[in-house]
């Protein structure tokens, strides 16, 4: 497969500043999320190159060796260490994947590089030179209902059990790093590193765009046109809403803070956005029928 531009993916060039990238990925994000386009293979495979991008160009250091050494930069330290900034790294056996399922074709030979795969260097005379160990993948299962608080998982790689925290508001494609469990290094150096990468299904019926939530509600025809109150669902529970008189169809209110959490900021949280679907009657009565056809006169003779 050949070696995929983050910077192309973003729509950005070398010099842009961590906000404009942050910008990219939200709006990129949400274009292609899997919720907004279901059944959509492409948007699919969009959704997971905007991820990766975001990966590597949102951290700092990553970003340095990507642009230093393209598609090479996670060798970065063993080519400065070994003097062999012009050796390549080859495949030396597989990913391991501990938990979920993996397709290592959903992914660039660049990340799953990154996730998973070869560490290993042809020989170049330096047998003593020290190499960290593989780096190994595995995917944790989720639903969107779990990762709206702060939940401990376990986890068992190579007979070890990993005591993991996982904070509310992770996202889906979101991965993080957990140092020294990984393969061993390569005489004696150091020990690769295990990422996790979440996989987060919707449970409900909201859909997630960054922090905020989405939902649609069914509001009869007589509550929008004299007004009235209705009962809404928030992932916390249900709150009451009160619609003013003559409530068009598509109205769409904000719930500030009723939202998803903010990842690792305590407390802080989204919006929850939601939008009134007026229901017109079906099968109506010959009275309702004889009422609004009253109504219909009234309306026509007051515009006169």
């Amino acid at each position: 497969m050949d070696f995929i531009d983050y910077y192309k993916i973003l729509e950005i060039d070398k010099n842009a500043s961590p906000e404009d990238i942050k910008k990219a990925y939200r709006k990129f994000a949400r274009k292609y999320h899997p919720d907004l386009n279901p059944n959509d293979k492409t948007a699919e495979a969009r959704f997971k190159q905007v991820n990766e991008a975001n990966e590597v160009l949102s951290d700092p250091e990553k970003r340095k060796k990507y642009d230093q050494y393209g598609k090479d930069w996670k060798h970065a330290e063993e080519f400065e260490k070994s003097g062999a900034r012009q050796s390549r790294p080859r495949e030396q056996g597989s990913s391991r994947a501990y938990s979920g399922h993996y397709t290592e074709e959903d992914f660039s030979d660049f990340f799953s590089s990154m996730f998973g795969g070869g560490a290993g260097f042809q020989s170049s005379g330096r047998e003593n030179v020290k190499y960290k160990g593989v780096d190994y993948k595995a995917e944790l299962h989720l639903k969107l209902s779990d990762v709206y608080q702060s939940q401990k998982q376990t986890l068992t790689i190579d007979g070890k059990n990993i005591r993991l925290t996982i904070p509310a508001g992770v996202e889906d494609g979101q991965t993080i790093k957990i140092r020294g469990y990984g393969g061993e290094g390569i005489n004696g150096g150091p020990k690769g590193d295990l990422y996790i990468q979440f996989v987060i299904k919707n449970d409900t019926d909201f859909v997630r765009e960054g922090n905020d939530l989405y939902s649609k509600i069914n509001v009869d025809l007589y509550t929008a046109i004299l007004g009235g109150e209705i009962t809404v669902s928030t992932m916390d529970g249900k709150v009451k809403l009160r619609l003013i008189p003559g409530t068009q169809n598509d109205t769409k209110v904000r719930l500030k803070g009723k939202g998803f959490p903010v990842y690792k900021e305590e407390g802080k949280f989204g919006d929850l956005y939601v939008t009134y679907k007026v229901e017109i009657p079906k099968n109506i009565t010959e009275q309702e029928k004889v009422l609004f056809e009253q109504l219909a006169k009234l309306k026509t003779h007051g515009t006169n």
